[in-house]
């Protein structure tokens, strides 16, 4: 099996340059439609496909977001690996704008967004304990370190449902009482739901300024965002480019076990589950479903 990379471009990340063979390419998922067609292409020889999560021209919201649908679209293009990026807001001095920070963990505070394929009819449960994957981490923190771009390594997302920013009140909550480092609004449901469907994630969060909470910095600047993230983005696309040469080739099975988190995690009985949803699934776990 040939590594595929699945690459979810975040605000001002819109599509990926350099791609040979490029072709949009609309795809169908038992879900809805995915935010957009998914651009699909070859870089150095590894295949990969490449999917604006707002869509081209920033049509959806972070609560409006299909995560389902991506997810399921990228999955049943046979990606087996998915770069995430992503806008966000520090609560750390040291992570300045302009910087990149790989996330490691979160605290999901978003609550009008469909969080699992699975349910009534077919109940699973996966582990999140460490929900993105050391090992593309490893290729993205190489990567970062090949182009001289500033990436942390490790930091815990602040997942709010948006898509007003935070209070001051909130903001000092989340750094100074729950220790998070960067806030955002698009991490989760999608963390969660690259689990369910067992491919590796790693998450890479380009930060643009410092919330609410910084006594010199006030209330956020959409000013100063938008002229970050066009800084940010080039960086991005650049670091994405050199990511074929460090993952691509021959798939191996991941030493985190992210190709294998459903192994274990179907609780329904086979005679007591629900056809319809079974077909919903298909794409996601059907390599457990049909065994």
């Amino acid at each position: 099996m040939q590594c595929r990379i699945g690459v979810i471009g975040g605000s001002g990340v819109y599509e990926i340059a350099g791609l040979q063979g490029a072709e949009w390419r609309r795809v169908e998922t038992p879900w809805g439609a995915p935010s957009d067609a998914l651009l699909c292409g070859s870089l150095d020889g590894t295949d990969m496909v490449f999917l604006p999560r707002h869509g081209r021209g920033h049509v959806h919201s972070p609560s409006s977001v299909p995560y389902r649908a991506n997810i399921d679209a990228l999955k049943r293009l046979g990606v087996t690996d998915v770069i995430s990026v992503s806008a966000c807001g520090s609560f750390r001095e040291a992570l300045a704008p302009g910087d990149f920070v790989l996330v490691d963990q979160y605290v999901d505070r978003t609550f009008a967004r469909e969080k699992s394929f699975f349910g009534s009819g077919c109940v699973a449960h996966v582990s999140v304990a460490h929900p993105t994957c050391a090992r593309l981490g490893r290729a993205a923190t190489a990567a970062a370190r090949a182009m001289g771009i500033t990436l942390h390594d490790g930091g815990t997302y602040l997942a709010m449902e948006g898509p007003q920013f935070s209070t001051l009140a909130e903001s000092r909550l989340y750094r100074e009482q729950w220790g998070c480092d960067v806030i955002g609004m698009t991490g989760m449901p999608e963390a969660k739901l690259a689990r369910e469907a067992e491919l590796c994630y790693a998450s890479l969060a380009m930060i643009t300024d410092y919330d609410s909470w910084h006594p010199e910095h006030g209330s956020v600047d959409i000013a100063e965002i938008i002229a970050t993230l066009g800084a940010n983005a080039e960086k991005a696309r650049g670091l994405v480019a050199r990511l074929p040469g460090l993952i691509g080739g021959a798939r191996t099975p991941c030493d985190c076990g992210c190709d294998r988190a459903l192994e274990h995690a179907v609780m329904t009985a086979p005679d007591k589950r629900d056809p319809a949803l079974m077909a919903k699934l298909d794409a996601v776990a059907g390599r457990v479903l049909r065994t």
